[in-house]
């Protein structure tokens, strides 16, 4: 792998997100990804943690590879991005993100998807910015979206693609735990993991499987009608 590295100790394993630039999320990094996802199942892994390099943990979609893609591809593209983060709201084992950096746009989404939140304090920006960027958001991004933003600030945080710092967005609820800037956050986050490892890790998967595949199925069955709509009726240029 060259974007995703991944290790397993004991009952955790870990995901690290390193591209050495801004973890672009393409076509490389969903299939690097989906191969660290299905060694975490391999490995009988009662707890799971992504983290990232310091400074960074997502910007989310690849924007140069964005431009290149006919609408086919675009379509395929997109479904690959909202298989792979609803594959990670709904897996069957517990999951937290920890990082120090940045999470803009996908990389939120990848962090609400996860069963807790974990950011280290700092001048850093944590923002859903598809509408300032003329994006639309879809159902499927909702859905995961709000599992972990208080209904209260759906709007400002979705619609109005407010930027938080770590802060701000642990004071408002989105984040569950802001760490103390100097602090190795792999220590909290790994302190956390050993309690969520003491789970009964099937009764887990079954409840979150109950909890959260028919809305997940459903936002993927209408998923293609969205998209089109976007591009047909409202992604025009300075619209």
């Amino acid at each position: 792998m060259s974007k995703i590295q991944y290790e397993i100790d004991g009952k955790i394993a870990r995901i690290t997100l390193d591209d050495g630039k801004v973890n672009a999320m393409n076509w490389e990094f969903f299939n690097e990804l989906n191969e660290a996802l299905d060694r975490t199942i391999a490995d009988k892994a009662a707890a799971l943690i992504f983290t990232s390099r310091p400074g960074v943990f997502s910007a989310g979609l690849d924007l140069k590879l964005l431009p290149t893609q006919d609408l086919a591809e675009q379509i395929r593209f997109q479904r690959k991005f909202a298989e792979t983060m609803l594959r990670i709201y709904q897996f069957p084992v517990p999951s937290i993100v920890a990082f120090t950096g940045h999470a803009i746009a996908g990389g939120v989404i990848l962090s609400s998807a996860c069963d807790r939140i974990m950011i280290s304090d700092g001048p850093y920006t944590i923002q859903i910015n598809e509408v300032a960027n003329k994006m639309v958001i879809p159902s499927w991004i909702t859905l995961i979206c709000r599992s972990s933003i208080p209904h209260q600030y759906w709007k400002e945080a979705l619609l109005h693609s407010t930027p938080y710092s770590p802060k701000e967005a642990y004071d408002i609820g989105i984040v569950d735990d802001l760490i103390e800037e100097g602090i190795d956050i792999m220590t909290p986050a790994n302190e956390y993991a050993r309690k969520l490892v003491k789970l009964h890790t099937p009764a887990y998967a079954a409840t979150k499987k109950f909890l959260r595949q028919e809305e997940s199925a459903h936002v993927m069955e209408i998923f293609e009608k969205e998209f089109l709509d976007w591009r047909l009726n409202y992604s025009i240029s300075d619209k």
